[in-house]
């Protein structure tokens, strides 16, 4: 079976190898479709995001890459988009800047509505969470979690992303110490925009590896349950591993095939060019 990846992180943001890199690799793989989603600019000091000053080089390097290796992979050019309702900038502005085949839309910093700050759930250091969680929301789990999931349906209802990012991210930190996925109210949340997707939005979601094989989460995102409920729905999946090196480019696709398999899944979604198409599993 020939792969493909649509996450791809590079040295232009919080990856660690320039692209050309990555499509070597992917070629040598076996790939036939390899996209690169940089982490578009957000207005304020950080140190994952792509510098306003080197996007236009960031599109022109990968527009570049798609004319050297055409007859050999497809290479497709993306942003993943960060969503804080106020602050960052809409999707559209980015697909045309770009003229991106396609968009990814991710919340990472979760904003509360009644406190400045936001809360950081992502990266190496469950203690940035941990603190972030307490600075911002004052320790209180459940609100916390319910500004993030509030936040993704926003994202989801307003900017309409063309594949929804590691829905279940808020669970890689916590390790059930602050709360719990088994929890009623924490389901809801998730049935919620499950059913939003699946009759409002048109957005694919992602099975994300990258959480197992970093070894920060002991499922994929998003987990298993959810996932049968996204089979129950009929809402379809691509495949990611959210790469931040070429070597991590087909992480634990086996695995992830072999579950979705086992839930009942017999096709994944991929872009040729800026038309989404299915491939058998």
């Amino acid at each position: 079976m020939k792969y493909f990846n649509l996450h791809t992180h590079t040295h232009f943001c919080d990856g660690k190898n320039p692209p050309e890199e990555y499509v070597t690799q992917a070629i040598d793989l076996g790939f036939h479709t390899l996209g690169f989603s940089g982490h578009a600019p957000v207005p304020f000091e950080n140190h994952f995001a792509i510098k306003d000053k080197k996007l236009e080089e960031y599109f022109q390097t990968i527009g570049n890459l798609k004319l050297k290796y055409k007859g050999n992979i497809q290479i497709l050019l993306s942003l993943e988009i960060d969503y804080i309702a106020g602050i960052t900038k809409d999707f559209d502005e980015f697909r045309k800047q770009g003229d991106l085949d396609y968009v990814i839309g991710g919340v990472h910093l979760i904003k509360n509505q009644n406190q400045e700050g936001l809360w950081f759930i992502d990266g190496p250091y469950q203690k940035k969470y941990d603190e972030g969680l307490k600075t911002v929301f004052n320790g209180h789990a459940r609100k916390g979690v319910e500004a993030y999931y509030n936040q993704v349906l926003e994202m989801i209802a307003t900017q309409k992303p063309d594949i929804i990012a590691h829905l279940d991210k808020i669970k890689m930190h916590n390790k059930n110490r602050f709360f719990s996925e088994e929890e009623g109210w924490y389901k809801d949340l998730v049935w919620k925009i499950l059913k939003f997707i699946s009759k409002e939005s048109g957005s694919i979601i992602e099975v994300n590896t990258r959480g197992l094989y970093k070894k920060r989460c002991d499922t994929f995102f998003p987990g298993p349950e959810i996932l049968e409920q996204i089979h129950h729905l009929n809402i379809p999946i691509t495949l990611s591993s959210d790469a931040h090196r070429p070597e991590e480019l087909n992480e634990y696709y086996g695995e992830a095939v072999a579950l979705l398999r086992d839930i009942g899944f017999r096709e994944i979604q991929y872009y040729n060019a800026k038309e989404r198409v299915p491939q058998s599993i």
